[in-house]
């Protein structure tokens, strides 16, 4: 803030020791500097807002708030007034008041270029498309030709007419408004022109332009040509043989036949048959082959020139070879680098199903090991072999080689690779922290083999193992975010969050990664009994999140700045997206539920805490007909079949869940904050018509979010009919199972019902209510009938040993979870006598688990297992102190906030 330009104002020399004082945190001698100063000037603005911007930073928002408007009242219009209110409104987060400042601003002092330009900002920040026309449409001339060129066609079509347009900038803008008026024919004759020639900061920016605007046009041809021209210069561009086959099957399927006297195209000779086609892949490979750098494109291209005449029902496959043996070939040429398995995945199904086993065993044959005296299997003798083994391994899980065996025969393959993982360690004594060991994906395909022995054959110890391989593993690779992911999803599923909080804080997400990934921390947290990890990872996503609507307006603002106007459009849609976000909606119910439940009648009144938050049961401000499912579901590796793999059908039935659950929770988030005008505001009789302005009274909100809540319901138990079973490392399923079929959702439902009929019975008095009062009877009964029920499915060890095999049941915490739930909403019960005794003897419950927990030896435990090594053997007790840590915690929590929850029924007035 220090560092302004040379100003004659001697204000500004008044000003200079308040603006050092803020610039190096000292804002108490920044206030104090600022009222001296207003003692002597009284009428020196900018002096009390820079007095305001220091009381901001003490915390005292409110008096900085009174101050900045009392100085914006009088609409300021010298610049140092008006940088110091910008810049205190953007610490407020209350960009809106800038756009306010400048309007008034721009009023009274219309001819002001720096002022319209600060004000067309001002609109880009709070999405104010339409006044930002109108803000540069005031402008005058000089300005416009800076900044209209993103909203008028015509002013751009001016400037080339008078030859005036000179930066890249300004070509790309006008292209960008060409394609987005869908004038594609113009567009291409800007690229293909003089002013094309400007396009020189990204590399084959024309072509890639030119290209775009053949596809819009169907110019198949000139698609063909430049594809095939491009190719000729790099025959590794894998963009390029795509739009060439596109481009040559589009032609025969039109029958396309080159002109007999003039060129093919605009772009050159065209490719119009497949002995073209394949003689033009033939050609680059030979070509490649004396290149000095080995490409793998020529290659790929013909795998791929085979998938596609296969899909077609062509018979010409022929002429370019035997899948098998060029999918053999290439892995001898590129089998040693780590893209290998990633580039054959794509076109395995070319290989026949039968013909697995003997590919493996081709590929095997071909890779150096050799036999030690130390170990029965052969090794790689460097990393060379090890890549190439690798390669072979991934591709027999891909291929269902191991999928195939039973489970004495994975145990071995589990062992044998557990070998060559540890020997793989020997190359890579050398790497830092921060590197990957070479040999990790042994590591990981092990354990996904004892994952399928744990969830498909109900193997327990498999998933002990499991862990066990894990930990060692990222004892070696501590950088490895594959081993930290795949233990966050087994812990998770283990019931187990303790060591999923440090592992996620581990993995370092940035930006964008609390949307994509933060569903992994998010979804157990508060479920499994961490109440404090909750709020805490909650409180991270919406931090991200509110951060976007600032940050992506910056953007916006440089990309005006700069004359990357392409962009704009980009960030737009970028924050369009977040903001409807399915994560981002998830997150918001579920903090202001949690906040709830941990304050709500225990810190504050559930009035007070409603108030806080700005609860309104009339308001829905989710985008239901928006939702972005911006959640990375492939973010774990992933060597399975396509047949066990996610699946688009997945995605789609895991989102359909996902907001399904999320209505059930808004619902009750919405009918929750309806209670408390019901609790003292009981209206006369006739009160539930409709009130004389046309607003319905609070019972007819509260009622019909019942009924939504009720559809709701009625939608999820629909869903979960089709027992779906997502795959292994899919996405993971919501709460809603355990939420129907532990009663949780009838002690819930029966509560607001409560509330209904409650007020009915104060609206209308004693007299003729006789079926009202027996109906509130019957449904207290129900009720605490329905919490015991709910009790006793949390009965039961979480953790037990049977037969030498250590056994868990997470799905313990979670009742338990959802039996804290419902008692947030009994401020309104009779009962209080029965409740408070149920709420008794879950605490007693809850304190005989945490004996029987602190009092299991699990160090002392000799598990049944002949597989374990004993270097395993230390990382297995790391492993289970862990999970029972994480258990002890969880019932530590529950069992605290149950307490504060007794301690509020007993303080219940009949």
């Amino acid at each position: 803030m220090a560092a302004r330009g040379h100003v004659q104002d001697p204000n500004d020399r008044r000003l200079r020791p308040i603006y050092d004082y803020l610039d190096n945190g000292n804002n108490k001698m920044a206030i104090q500097q600022a009222d001296k100063l207003l003692k002597k000037h009284k009428d020196l603005h900018c002096a009390k807002v820079l007095k305001a911007i220091g009381l901001q930073r003490t915390g005292k928002q409110d008096e900085a708030y009174a101050l900045a408007q009392e100085v914006a009242a009088l609409e300021p219009t010298d610049d140092n007034s008006l940088q110091a209110l910008t810049i205190l409104y953007r610490e407020m987060h209350r960009p809106e008041l800038v756009t306010k400042l400048y309007e008034a601003a721009v009023k009274k002092v219309p001819n002001s270029e720096e002022y319209h330009s600060h004000l067309f900002m001002a609109y880009a920040r709070v999405g104010e498309y339409k006044k930002m026309q109108q803000s540069i449409s005031a402008q005058d001339e000089n300005l416009s030709k800076t900044m209209f060129l993103p909203l008028a066609e015509r002013m751009v079509e001016k400037m080339v007419k008078e030859d005036k347009i000179e930066a890249e900038a300004e070509v790309e803008l006008y292209y960008m408004i060409l394609e987005r008026l869908e004038k594609y024919q113009e567009a291409l004759d800007v690229v293909r022109g003089k002013l094309g020639e400007k396009l020189t900061s990204e590399l084959q920016s024309r072509e890639n332009k030119c290209m775009a605007m053949y596809k819009k046009l169907c110019r198949w041809p000139e698609c063909n040509a430049l594809s095939r021209r491009l190719l000729l210069k790099n025959s590794d561009d894998w963009q390029f043989y795509i739009t060439y086959f596109d481009s040559v099957f589009q032609l025969i399927d039109e029958s396309w036949t080159p002109p007999l006297e003039e060129e093919h195209s605009l772009e050159g000779e065209v490719h119009y048959s497949i002995e073209q086609a394949v003689k033009f892949i033939e050609e680059r490979i030979a070509e490649e082959s004396k290149s000095n750098r080995p490409l793998r494109g020529p290659y790929l291209a013909k795998l791929e020139l085979i998938r596609r005449l296969r899909c077609r029902g062509c018979n010409d496959e022929y002429k370019l070879g035997d899948p098998e043996e060029l999918m053999f070939q290439y892995f001898i040429k590129f089998g040693d680098k780590p893209c290998c398995f990633t580039d054959l995945k794509v076109f395995v199904d070319l290989l026949p199903s039968s013909q697995y086993t003997k590919f493996i065993s081709q590929l095997l044959e071909v890779i150096p090991l050799s036999s030690t005296t130390e170990s029965e299997i052969a090794l790689p003798a460097d990393i060379k072999a090890l890549q190439q083994h690798l390669c072979v391994v991934q591709l027999s899980r891909l291929l269902g080689v191991y999928h195939a065996m039973d489970k004495k025969q994975k145990l071995t393959v589990v062992r044998e690779l557990m070998l060559r993982y540890r020997h793989g360690l020997e190359f890579g004594k050398t790497c830092l922290k921060t590197e990957l060991q070479f040999s990790d994906y042994y590591c990981l395909l092990a354990v996904h083999l004892l994952l399928d022995l744990w969830l498909e054959e109900g193997e327990e110890m498999a998933v002990w193992q499991c862990l066990t391989l894990l930990e060692e593993g990222l004892s070696h690779s501590p950088s490895n975010a594959q081993f930290k992911l795949l233990l966050i999803r087994i812990y998770c599923r283990l019931g187990a969050f303790e060591p999923v909080a440090e592992l996620y804080s581990s993995l370092d997400a940035k930006h964008i990664q609390h949307d994509t990934i933060g569903y992994l921390l998010t979804r157990y947290a508060e479920s499994l009994g961490h109440y404090a990890a909750a709020s805490q990872s909650c409180n991270f996503a919406l931090r991200f999140f509110h951060s976007n609507q600032k940050d992506t307006s910056e953007y916006i603002i440089q990309a005006y700045k700069y004359g990357a106007f392409e962009k704009i459009p980009e960030f737009i849609a970028f924050r369009n997206r977040l903001n409807s976000s399915l994560h981002f909606a998830q997150v918001r119910t579920e903090r202001m539920l949690l906040d709830l439940l941990l304050e709500a009648n225990i810190s504050s009144s559930l009035e007070e805490s409603i108030k806080s938050m700005s609860l309104s049961p009339e308001e829905d401000d989710i985008p239901w007909k928006d939702l972005r499912d911006n959640r990375d579901l492939t973010v774990l590796f992933n060597w399975d079949p396509k047949d066990r793999d996610i699946s688009e059908e997945h995605r789609k039935l895991s989102l359909e869940e996902e907001t399904l659950w999320l209505r059930i929770r808004s619902l009750t988030l919405r009918l929750v904050s309806g209670l408390p005008t019901l609790s003292h505001s009981i209206q006369p009789k006739n009160s539930e018509k409709t009130a004389e302005n046309g607003v319905s009274s609070k019972i007819d909100t509260i009622r019909s979010l019942l009924q939504q809540l009720e559809a709701a319901v009625d939608s999820g138990k629909k869903f979960l009919e089709q027992k779906i079973q997502y795959p292994v490392l899919g996405p993971p399923p919501t709460r809603m199972a355990g939420f129907f079929s532990n009663g949780s959702c009838q002690c819930q439902t029966s509560l607001f019902y409560l509330v209904s009929d409650i007020y009915e019975l104060d609206t209308n008095g004693l007299e003729d209510s006789a079926e009202v009062q027996e109906r509130i009877g019957s449904s207290f009964k129900s009720l605490i009938e329905r919490l015991t029920d709910l009790f006793n499915k949390c009965k039961g060890d979480l953790i037990e040993v049977r037969d030498g095999t250590l056994r868990t049941q997470p799905n313990l915490l979670e009742n338990l979870v959802f039996f804290v739930e419902p008692p947030v909403f009994t401020h309104f019960l009779d009962y209080v006598t029965e409740l408070q005794t149920l709420t008794s003897n879950v605490i007693d419950h809850i304190k005989g688990l945490e004996i029987i927990l602190a009092a299991l030896k699990l160090e002392e435990l000799s598990l049944k297992d002949t597989l374990l090594l004993q270097e395993e053997k230390k990382f297995t007790k790391t492993v289970q102190g862990k999970v029972q840590s994480s258990y002890h915690h969880s019932i530590q929590e529950i069992g605290e906030l149950l307490k504060k929850r007794l301690d509020t029924i007993k303080k219940l007035k009949i």
